[in-house]
């Protein structure tokens, strides 16, 4: 079970999904809301209502513990990322919980395990879409195809068995970020490939899990090939010069990851 010194706040990464995000939304029922403290929704500057729909979903759950932030600049997804890690450590949270605003995910498939409670002493336990018991619906067999074969890839140059190289679904223990090792990392989408090999050559305890997955009326921000150029770059940086791979290069200046908030309600009690 859950102790009281464990603090899991629940970020939702959001950009033009405003049909999809009051989806996610619903599934925080009474049993989901018992293991999280607080839901942090990011958007990155959406164009399309998102944020309009998330206010109007608050207003007919009033009280629901929800910080709303809207980023000052499009930061992509890994950007978003920062933002929220960096506001977990603020506040004192023990663990952050990822689960993306386009309704892919369902964070009830982290339930069971956090319930039942030894994930929380793991520096990441990662959603699978690709792992026995992983369940697909709608999802193309391209893309299906395409993720096993750079999951296979990526696997053979960490030297291990990789299931997932970023899914919607993760959880994190914020003392592994107490550092803020992934500044440096690129903003993109890729952020949770160079998320997932630092995990491996940090020698971080880590495991994946099986997660469901859908496809309907969601848009992808996927670019199927500047991704898979990317990976591979990743792939051989980690061979040649793994340090650099994480290090910002010397004439890189730190970028402010800055927001403003647009609600801010307290989990009472």
């Amino acid at each position: 079970m859950k102790t009281p010194s464990n603090r899991l706040l629940l970020f939702i990464p959001a950009f033009n999904c405003a049909r999809q995000v009051v989806r996610v939304l619903d599934q925080l029922d009474p049993r989901v809301m018992a293991q999280v403290h607080r839901v942090l929704l990011v958007d990155n500057r959406s164009t399309d209502g998102t944020e309009e729909a998330v206010l109007a979903w608050a207003r007919l759950h009033p009280g629901f513990p929800l910080v709303l932030l809207r980023n000052d600049a499009n930061y992509s997804l890994g950007g978003s990322h920062k933002v929220a890690f960096s506001y977990a450590l603020r506040h004192g949270y023990t663990h952050v919980a990822v689960l993306h605003g386009d309704d892919q995910a369902d964070v009830r498939d982290l339930l069971p395990w956090l319930e039942e409670g030894r994930v929380l002493e793991l520096d990441a336990f990662l959603g699978s879409r690709f792992t026995r018991g992983s369940r697909f619906l709608g999802y193309s067999r391209f893309r299906i195809l395409g993720n096993l074969v750079f999951n296979a890839l990526v696997s053979l140059v960490a030297g291990r068995r990789l299931t997932d190289l970023g899914s919607g679904l993760n959880l994190f223990r914020t003392a592994l970020l107490a550092d803020r090792f992934d500044l440096p990392f690129p903003d993109n989408l890729n952020y949770n490939v160079y998320m997932l090999m630092y995990l491996v050559a940090a020698r971080a305890r880590f495991d994946f899990f099986p997660i469901s997955w859908r496809e309907s009326d969601q848009l992808s921000n996927v670019r199927f090939l500047q991704q898979s150029l990317e990976i591979l770059s990743v792939c051989l940086r980690y061979r040649l010069d793994r340090k650099g791979l994480f290090s910002p290069a010397p004439s890189t200046s730190p970028r402010a990851y800055t927001s403003q908030v647009i609600l801010d309600i307290p989990r009472e009690g």
